[in-house]
């Protein structure tokens, strides 16, 4: 989502490295999924000419495609894509939602589960679909690269198998980004190098296509034929570096049926928000006079004094019948900081299957998130220390900002190194205080985060209760959340301080997510089992944060064998090289992991 003023990508990652090992009387599962069928994709990232917004520029992007192409399979597939790196820059690509049972080396962020893929080498990621079907999306995990390289992932049920609401007339793709005029790898530099906030993009997008709000883009424009009458099954995904965006349709109601490809019960709504990472499915129905209706996509901003686009990208949904070149009905959409409506959504989401919510807590965790602003060391303050007050943006959990290693660490575990993290991330905040109102902002003197690599570490099968806490350091505003490898019930969502005392918590039908936006100025309460063999990473998906390493890392202690999640050979000899333990470029063309 936004940030605050504080605009770089700081790795508000929470990694929950959950390094977890398997041993033969857990509940775990005791072999490499097999899955049902099996789906290949070739994926070659390469560089494409576009022309938006009166300007061409040289992105990045899979097989020439912006968006990327969509990955289609069914619940229980094994799905192989080979990426052939044909840039000058570095790579990966996460598969945003999916839990990577037994295959963790391919989850995709860099330096996490593995080392980039560099230019000129290939590495094919290898994962099975273990009981997992709806929207999900992938996404290059270095650096900003994710501006354009980004696409659709689509798991339908098994054959036989409905969905559990009324089958639609069609199903269309929604892909919700942002666009820069810029090089998107230049903006990254130049933001890392200022220390200071994120510029805002130039435009939003609809499926790659602007929309006829901005210069030179009244062709630009993404559209859906319906037909009068049908019922339509929207797949909303927010693919944005940045941005928290709402999404409504001129005088028509949107059903959720589906939030982070988790069914839920049905929830009627006039319009929705999407952080980035998060994906929703919703019903649409045609049942307004014919005519061409506006989809909105506008800003989402809950920090305070952070630049932002507020120019709506619109696309249309368009009867057939009616006059192609019509006014378009324009879309309401909230005000760029209402707050009541984001939350008014998520109070109504509930979870459609949801018997196995973790009732008892073996372990509880508190993790403050927030930008801090760093005391200016540089050489050129007035260039390189533009954070609030002459300081450096910083992102942290619990007041810690995660310095990135030069290894995978997963494979730093894996192979047990010393030296490359430590198991002494804190499960709660050094210090607690009113976190919303009293949070320290005479930068930079008391906004000092402390750096390191650090995890926290867990026992197999233990069930964890996590609260994720808004600061105020610099600015409030909603993060939102990723867990690696994981999805999680949200059991509490609330504003200002939490407190146990006074938090409501939902038991019966909590929404199963694999990303959360903790609101603004308040906390959320996520619950789940660590019961995923490998690293996952949890992290905030504003890609600002991220750049700027906030980050918290968490692994399961070593009880089971990891030969069931052991990479191949072929795969250690390219991320550990012959000698050094860093991520080097290898020998080999091509890597792969085997059961």
């Amino acid at each position: 989502m936004a940030t605050t003023t504080t605009t770089t990508t700081t790795a508000l990652v929470c990694a929950l490295l959950s390094l977890l090992s398997i041993s033969h009387s857990v509940h775990g599962i005791k072999r490499w999924p097999g899955g049902g069928s099996t789906r290949y994709y070739d994926f070659k990232v390469q560089t494409k000419r576009v022309t938006k917004l009166c300007s061409s520029k040289e992105i990045v992007t899979i097989n020439e495609m912006y968006p990327g192409p969509v990955v289609y399979a069914q619940e229980d597939d094994r799905v192989i894509v080979r990426v052939t790196n044909l840039t000058p820059h570095n790579a990966t690509i996460h598969w945003h939602g999916v839990r990577q049972r037994l295959s963790c080396w391919f989850d995709g962020p860099s330096y996490v589960t593995q080392c980039p893929i560099q230019p000129g080498q290939t590495f094919s990621y290898e994962f099975t679909l273990v009981q997992q079907k709806g929207t999900f999306f992938w996404h290059a995990h270095f650096s900003w690269l994710r501006a354009t390289v980004y696409g659709a992932f689509i798991v339908y049920p098994k054959p036989g198998v409905p969905y559990p609401f009324p089958y639609p007339y069609e199903e269309h793709i929604i892909i919700l980004g942002e666009y820069w005029l810029k090089d998107a790898l230049k903006l990254e530099q130049a933001v890392l190098a200022s220390g200071g906030g994120a510029p805002k993009a130039d435009a939003y997008t609809i499926n790659g296509h602007p929309g006829p709000n901005y210069n030179c883009s009244a062709n630009d424009v993404y559209r859906i034929n319906v037909v009068p009458g049908k019922t339509y099954l929207l797949r909303l995904i927010n693919a944005g570096l940045n941005t928290e965006n709402f999404f409504a349709i001129a005088n028509h109601k949107l059903t959720i049926v589906e939030a982070d490809a988790e069914y839920t019960k049905a929830l009627p709504t006039d319009k929705v928000m999407l952080g980035p990472g998060q994906t929703l499915n919703v019903l649409v129905t045609a049942n307004q006079p014919i005519s061409r209706y506006s989809m909105a996509v506008g800003p989402y901003m809950s920090a305070r004094n952070v630049p932002f686009q507020n120019i709506t990208s619109v696309g249309y949904f368009q009867y057939l019948g009616a006059t192609p070149n019509s006014i378009s009905l324009p879309a309401m959409l909230p005000r760029f900081n209402d707050n009541l409506v984001v939350k008014t959504v998520m109070d109504g989401l509930r979870g459609l299957n949801t018997s196995d919510v973790p009732k008892v807590i073996d372990k509880n965790l508190f993790v403050t998130i927030g930008v801090n602003v760093q005391k200016c060391s540089r050489k050129n303050p007035k260039k390189n220390c533009k954070g609030t007050n002459g300081g450096v943006f910083a992102a942290s959990m619990n007041n810690i900002s995660f310095i990135r290693p030069n290894v995978s660490l997963l494979e730093a575990y894996y192979r047990d190194r010393a030296g490359i993290f430590t198991d002494d991330f804190p499960g709660a905040p050094l210090k607690f205080y009113d976190f919303v109102n009293g949070a320290p902002n005479n930068a930079p003197i008391d906004t000092n985060s402390m750096n390191g690599t650090r995890v926290f570490v867990l026992e197999y099968g233990t069930r964890v209760q996590l609260i994720l806490q808004d600061t105020g350091t610099v600015s409030t505003e909603n993060h939102p959340i990723h867990l690696h490898g994981y999805s999680f019930y949200v059991v509490g969502y609330g504003t200002g301080n939490y407190n146990p005392d006074t938090a409501n918590f939902n038991l019966v039908d909590p929404p199963y997510m694999n990303t959360i936006g903790v609101p603004v100025g308040g906390w959320a309460a996520i619950r789940f089992t660590a019961d995923n063999p490998g690293i996952g990473s949890g992290l905030c998906t504003a890609i600002w944060r991220y750049i700027y390493h906030g980050v918290c890392l968490w692994r399961l202690s070593s009880r089971m064998g990891k030969d069931l999640w052991r990479p191949s050979r072929t795969h250690q000899l390219i991320t550990l090289g012959a000698r050094s333990f860093v991520c080097i470029k290898n020998h080999q063309k091509d890597f792969r992991y085997f059961p």
